[in-house]
């Protein structure tokens, strides 16, 4: 498969059935370990593997009972008919911390991409398509929220132009599942 052979396509809310069906699932093996000026130095440090399933504390489904998913975008990306990747970004919505930065924020909410489709550059199809929804309504800034214990998640924004922004070892501190991991703020700019 290319990026040629698959098809994105911007889907609305009663699509999320078919988006929850790629599993948002990582295999942690390593984490994440900020330092230097900004948190801006990481190095991975090994851990004992373990998987760590993102929609276990609620799935896309689940989204539009949380919040307003009225103004959000929401694509799916298909090879042969199949759903391969999936990307949702949150616009202009209360309750969305990441976007208490104005209206020319955005946030990109979720990105997965089956696990044997990755690498394939999926992932980046779908992120050009958010970016590009996003700048269509005026916004300057893709924010992305990920943790330490998604090194690949990492090293994909990077190389997709995001900056670091913020490492936060607190953020999760009042959920005891996730406790343990540090927020990694990325953005990018979309100007």
């Amino acid at each position: 498969m290319s990026q040629k052979d698959v098809e994105i396509k911007e889907v609305g809310v009663g699509a999320l059935a078919a988006y929850a069906t790629i599993p948002m699932t990582i295999e942690v093996r390593s984490v994440l370990c900020f330092g230097g000026e900004g948190g801006s130095q990481a190095q991975e440090r090994p851990v004992a593997p373990y998987v760590k399933d993102y929609d276990a504390q609620g799935g896309p489904e689940g989204w539009p009972t949380r919040f307003d998913v009225s103004t959000w975008g929401f694509w799916l990306a298909r090879e042969g008919g199949v759903a391969v990747g999936a990307a949702a970004v949150a616009y202009n919505t209360g309750g969305v911390h990441l976007l208490e930065g104005g209206p020319d924020v955005g946030v990109l909410w979720d990105l997965r991409v089956r696990p044997e489709a990755r690498g394939r550059g999926v992932g980046r199809a779908l992120m050009e398509a958010a970016a590009g929804w996003l700048r269509e309504r005026g916004c300057a800034r893709m924010m992305i929220e990920t943790q330490d214990v998604n090194v690949g998640a990492c090293a994909f924004y990077r190389a997709c132009g995001c900056a670091l922004r913020r490492v936060d070892p607190m953020a999760y501190a009042e959920e005891p599942e996730v406790a343990h991991e540090v927020m990694v703020m990325w953005a990018l700019e979309l100007g």
